[in-house]
């Protein structure tokens, strides 16, 4: 056993150097390979555990790069959530594979989603018996320009936000949100059918009614929690960005804030028998989003609006870590347009420390993001996107 020792110290040096160097990452994508999805026919690229970025004309395929890697974390799409859409054309499945180092430990995730079979994920090649079980394990912050629906669609754009978040630190949470949204499913299926009588539809419905209050209740909590947390972090990030003197507010509203879900539904009844759907309840609950008091979506001029939007998102990355232990991976999809100069340098600022974790960039702007990397203090690879391919132009 001896004659292993100077191997294993060797090792334990390798490893204590590679954590020294890279002590703010807890876990990275290392290699990511695609097989089909969407524009792509294969793709095999190598990661920088710090800072990579893709650069090319619009509608080269940088965008998918990004939501193969979100894919990999949330078992969907960013931005197209019937999986089979996300197959490239003329061909019957897809698959997404990455490498990960996660706590000094190899981790590899697939994907595989076919038109007869559906989808499939598996780490370390034991599938999942529930998708929902892989949420939270590979921690993830999208910012893009479809962000933009959190503040200029309707309150179910900010539920889910509110849902993706919480469902990343918290199973119980996405379990409960699972079987609220199947009770409410039935619920409007009974007040559907014309065959019951009122008393009949009344019986059934208590049953229903009684369980869909105790997951509202355990949902509400959590949430009120999250928006309590969420906020100073976006406020701090807020300012840091714009270096303004606007008032940001995020604002949760409920129904059940007032009284339980039970009461709420009791006495809405005749209301939802007759417009043949459940009108009150956690589904219909709203994050308010304002700027000096007002609805952002009013008052916010685009910049002001992409600046709210990027600080609610770095705050989203702070709460997870703060809950998680993990720096989220950190997708940043084309967010430069419509910001000021003096915004790009402070949000520069502020991811050129080791504050956040492995980074991933697409711009269209090549001599933008040199002038971006030339002031990020760490390593990087920078990829030309060009004709559904990538290719290694830069690295450091």
């Amino acid at each position: 056993m001896v004659k292993y020792l100077p191997l294993f110290f060797l090792r334990n040096f390798l490893v204590t150097f590679v954590v020294t160097k890279y002590k703010y990452l807890k876990m990275h994508l290392k290699q990511l390979n695609l097989l089909n999805f969407k524009s792509y026919n294969q793709v095999d690229i190598k990661l920088h555990p710090k800072v990579n970025c893709f650069v090319g004309n619009n509608g080269v395929g940088k965008t998918n790069l990004l939501d193969s890697i979100f894919y990999l974390s949330m078992c969907k799409s960013n931005f197209n959530s019937i999986d089979y859409q996300n197959i490239k054309h003329e061909t019957d499945f897809f698959l997404i594979q990455g490498n990960y180092t996660r706590y000094g430990k190899d981790e590899n995730i697939l994907c595989s989603v076919k038109q007869e079979s559906g989808k499939k994920f598996k780490k370390n090649g034991k599938a999942y018996n529930r998708l929902a079980d892989h949420i939270g394990f590979l921690p993830i912050v999208i910012i893009s320009p479809a962000d933009s629906s959190l503040i200029l669609d309707g309150s179910e754009e900010r539920r889910k936000f509110m849902n993706g978040v919480i469902s990343q630190y918290n199973l119980p949470y996405l379990n409960n949100v699972l079987k609220y949204n199947k009770l409410l499913a039935n619920r409007n299926k009974l007040l559907k059918n014309k065959g019951y009588s009122k008393a009949g539809l009344l019986d059934l419905l208590d049953v229903i009614d009684s369980q869909m209050s105790s997951l509202a209740q355990f949902i509400y909590e959590h949430r009120v929690d999250f928006s309590k947390k969420l906020t100073p972090l976006f406020q701090d990030y807020y300012q840091k960005v714009s270096t303004g003197d606007e008032v940001v507010e995020l604002t949760y509203q409920s129904d059940i804030a007032e009284k339980n879900l039970k009461a709420h539904l009791t006495e809405s009844f005749e209301k939802d028998r007759i417009v043949q759907h459940t009108t009150r309840g956690i589904h219909r609950d709203d994050l308010i989003l304002s700027l000096n008091n007002h609805p952002i979506k009013k008052e916010g001029s685009q910049g002001q609006q992409k600046t709210y939007l990027i600080a609610l998102k770095l705050g989203q990355f702070n709460f997870i870590e703060q809950l998680s232990g993990v720096k989220p991976i950190l997708l940043l999809d084309d967010i430069f347009d419509k910001l000021d100069t003096t915004r790009v340098e402070q949000f520069i600022k502020l991811v050129s420390d080791h504050t956040f974790g492995q980074i991933f960039i697409t711009d269209t702007n090549r001599l933008r993001l040199n002038n971006i990397l030339k002031k990020i203090n760490s390593g990087y690879h920078l990829f030309n996107v060009e004709n559904n391919s990538v290719e290694l132009i830069d690295a450091q």
